[in-house]
């Protein structure tokens, strides 16, 4: 087979809009992960058997299972929890993104609460010592230290949910592999195109590599001081 470069090298500017489109949905999945996850974390170390019960419930479940089964449940599952007749405008990229950040939530919500065991329980007792209820020494104390602490791995999280973002070409959503993979049907070029779009992915991973351990390295200095 004859390698044809100049198909991968002209379809760069929709290769670009892919990975924007990428990023894009990887960041808005994370943050709602982050909310899940937070919340999961938080009733996870709840002192009620029914709320720790819910939430290892639904952490086991999110990482025990694909998230390609995730992504069909959630397509197929939500027009009838909402009962909607017709789907909503861009259908794919709601249920796209809610699937990755059902998926996010579970693993956050292990990332956040072994951060906030991670603090020392002398801070909860000196919080206490000095007026606070439990929520108020949780929100001003022990989860501005654990959010320090649970950044690289949460870093770590975007990188493999971004990767993971790939499966979302199932449902036809033209994130990056699936314009590569449409490329690929146009040109009849495969390796050129798939080894472009890994270029793409290792970049951007690469990039936040560099970001997660920069705030590290900043932290860890803030720390020291």
């Amino acid at each position: 087979m004859d390698l044809n470069w100049k198909s991968a090298i002209d379809s760069i500017p929709i290769l670009n809009k892919a990975a924007v489109l990428t990023l894009e949905l990887t960041a808005v999945a994370v943050a709602i992960g982050v909310v899940i996850g937070l919340l999961m974390a938080l009733a996870r170390l709840s002192k009620s058997k029914v709320v720790r019960a819910a939430a290892i419930g639904y952490i086991d479940f999110f990482r025990g299972t694909p998230l390609l089964v995730q992504i069909f449940l959630v397509y197929f599952l939500a027009p009838k929890i909402f009962h909607w007749d017709t789907l909503p405008n861009n259908y794919q990229y709601f249920a796209g993104v809610l699937a990755m950040g059902l998926n996010s939530g579970a693993y956050i919500a292990e990332i956040f609460r072994a951060g906030i065991q991670s603090i020392d329980r002398g801070q909860s007792e000196a919080a206490r010592s000095l007026g606070m209820a439990h929520s108020q020494s949780m929100r001003y104390v022990i989860l501005p230290q654990a959010f320090k602490r649970v950044i690289p791995p949460l870093g770590n999280e975007f990188i493999a949910l971004l990767k993971d973002s790939s499966l979302l070409s199932i449902i036809a959503i033209q994130e990056l592999f699936y314009s590569g993979k449409i490329i690929v049907g146009r040109t009849f070029q495969p390796i050129p195109m798939y080894i472009t779009v890994a270029l793409y992915y290792l970049v951007m991973t690469q990039l936040i590599s560099q970001w997660v351990s920069y705030m590290e390295r900043r932290l860890g200095k803030n720390d020291i001081r």
